[in-house]
């Protein structure tokens, strides 16, 4: 994991960047200005130089990101491959957003339990792929192997087993209620990954929307509530997203030219090899 006053730098990016966008304000330009701003005593200003280069050559960060793995998680990947996807509906500015709140979070000592809850949820709530979603989530180095292995079965399970009663049989609540069932005592159980007060809000909410699940624990846990899209004029969304086409047609119509004047250079996209 980083250190703090890295996912402070990184709430303070992704915050910088979310109020910006919706000014019009081309992204290339944005990441430029950013980069300026950011602490120089943090390793986020060399990272953001990455992705603003990997922006001119390819049109996109989610591939800089995924060649940082050391810096960004496979979440953080995820959520941006999935808002610069052209075919899907996942808004740009609602990916910045739960980028933010996750970073805000994890510089607030987040835990486990919290962290799984919150990338849970913007799965849900943003109908994003669970599959690959859940991979991602399991590459988190907030999670160790007990939770990545329970992460993994969730992923295998989701759609036949209700998310409450995964996460209930994992909790303390559920241990405690196994303990005092003489017939069941002797049966060993898996790590508790969940506390009692997880486990009796997800037992009282089986069977219903997960959504509702969420929601009652961060009423009574205060876990970090999932941003919301934001209502914006189609005006203002339809220019945002002409923007970002007409950066990565610029670059296509230059990779274009370079390869007519017989000046185009494969070696700009070579990847350095990696010792063994």
């Amino acid at each position: 994991m980083l250190d703090r006053e890295e996912y402070v730098e990184q709430t303070h990016f992704f915050r910088t960047l979310a109020e910006r966008i919706l000014e019009n304000i081309p992204l290339q330009d944005l990441l430029a200005q950013l980069r300026e701003e950011l602490l120089a005593t943090t390793r986020l200003p060399l990272a953001v130089g990455f992705l603003l280069d990997e922006l001119k050559h390819a049109g996109t960060i989610h591939s800089a990101m995924a060649r940082l793995p050391h810096y960004f998680t496979p979440f953080q990947t995820f959520i941006m491959r999935m808002a610069e996807n052209d075919r899907g509906r996942f808004d740009y500015s609602t990916a910045i957003e739960v980028l933010r709140f996750e970073a805000q979070y994890k510089a607030e000592n987040a835990t486990p339990q919290g962290l799984f809850l919150y990338q849970f949820e913007t799965l849900s709530r943003n109908r994003l792929r669970y599959d690959h979603g859940l991979a991602a989530m399991a590459g988190d180095p907030q999670f160790d192997a007990a939770w990545r292995e329970w992460i993994m079965s969730v992923r295998r399970r989701l759609g036949m087993v209700d998310v409450a009663d995964l996460i209930y049989v994992r909790s303390e609540h559920y241990r405690q209620r196994h303990d005092s069932d003489p017939d069941q005592a002797d049966r060993p159980l898996p790590p508790v990954l969940f506390g009692e007060k997880e486990g009796r809000i997800a037992l009282a909410n089986r069977r219903k929307d997960p959504l509702f699940l969420f929601a009652a624990l961060q009423r009574h846990l205060s876990y970090p509530p999932v941003p919301r899209r934001r209502p914006v004029s189609d005006q203002a969304q339809m220019i945002a997203n002409l923007i970002r086409k007409i950066d990565q047609l610029e670059m296509r119509v230059k990779l274009m030219e370079d390869d007519q004047r017989g000046g185009f250079d494969l070696t700009q996209f070579y990847q350095p090899p990696t010792g063994d």
